[in-house]
């Protein structure tokens, strides 16, 4: 076995991914990304000696076995829009599952890490533990509960290995779908902060900093792990990282224009806009069936994972916000930013 573990990062110029492959490289273990614009991933890794840069698409299973044939762990941070998902997610999915297989003699199969979400258990009053049974609402929580599945068989069949690691909405530096990237960018312009249907009930979000450090230490622990012959590794796992329990959106659109300087204005789109949007936009129009999880606060009990690592300290809230406005600012407006000194004390940690 090697001593230092290899992995693959699909996805990495995505949200979750870019994390995750950020912070591997901050530890300076090899990383390859399998990705469709090299130039953009040249543009987000500068000058990382343990990285390797392959262009193509995941759906090319030739050339995912190819590059997954000596890696221990496959991230699968692979993400299409919503209206795409069905007849892309599943197919990616199971070309990752065959892609983990051992493919010469004597060598193990690799790791599977999955980002997982709340979608699978539906309008849920209950805490989701690592053992809450699925309840999916909508169809796209149908199609994560069959794709949980069909990660799951295989591992119990001995084709790979998996980690399953469940997270709320995430937001942070290169978060650029359509429910994050507006909201740092009006408030770095003074615009009103966007929300969906309501802004003033508790709602659980996780900074991908965090979630990437979660991850990547369940990813080292579960290496160490596999090289203690006495050990019993699952073939499936679950772990929960719900990051943190907003009061309110509107609560957290104050602290991020506390820290901009400009006032707090919050645009609040209704259920019926969204309807209406949705009969010119193929993307909201799935948006829809996903209302109940701004209507409800839906939660991830997490407490596995912070009894594994009582040492984690996720980052201050105030600090968060800020480096994520620096990266919006310097990455998307291409200008710096200096964050308003207030003086106010942190509304949330």
């Amino acid at each position: 076995m090697n001593t230092t573990p290899k992995t693959l990062v699909l996805g990495a110029t995505g949200s979750i991914g870019y994390a995750v492959t950020a912070n591997l490289l901050a530890r300076h273990l090899p990383v390859t990304i399998l990705v469709r614009n090299r130039a953009k991933a040249e543009a987000l890794f500068l000058n990382r000696s343990t990285l390797t840069i392959i262009e193509g698409d995941v759906q090319d299973a030739t050339l995912l076995n190819r590059v997954s044939m000596d890696k221990d762990f496959i991230f699968h941070g692979i993400n299409y829009p919503y209206n795409k998902w069905f007849g892309n997610m599943d197919t990616a999915t199971q070309k990752v599952i065959d892609a983990a297989r051992p493919r010469k003699a004597a060598q193990n199969h690799a790791t599977i890490i999955l980002p997982g979400n709340v979608y699978n258990f539906g309008n849920t009053t209950e805490p989701i533990r690592e053992d809450s049974q699925p309840n999916p609402c909508t169809r796209k929580g149908q199609l994560r509960v069959a794709i949980e599945a069909m990660l799951e068989q295989a591992a119990n069949a001995g084709q790979c290995r998996v980690m399953n690691v469940r997270l709320p909405d995430f937001w942070g530096p290169n978060v650029l779908n359509e429910g994050v990237k507006p909201i740092f960018e009006n408030a770095l312009n003074g615009k009103a902060l966007p929300w969906i249907v309501n802004a003033d009930i508790p709602h659980q979000s996780v900074y991908t900093k965090d979630a990437a450090e979660i991850i990547v230490r369940l990813l080292l622990r579960d290496w160490a792990l596999q090289t203690q012959t006495t050990s019993t590794i699952k073939p499936y796992e679950v772990w929960n990282y719900g990051g943190t329990v907003l009061p309110s959106m509107r609560a957290w659109f104050e602290q991020i224009t506390s820290i901009t300087g400009n006032s707090l204005n919050v645009q609040l789109y209704s259920r019926f806009i969204i309807s209406v949007l949705g009969l010119f936009m193929p993307v909201l129009r799935e948006v829809k069936e996903m209302l109940y999880l701004y209507e409800n606060t839906i939660l991830l009990d997490d407490q596995k994972v912070h009894a594994l690592f009582p040492d984690f300290c996720p980052t201050p809230m105030k600090q968060a916000l800020t480096e994520t406005l620096t990266w919006f600012s310097e990455h998307e407006l291409k200008r710096p930013f200096t964050p308003v000194n207030t003086g106010k004390p942190t509304v949330f940690a």
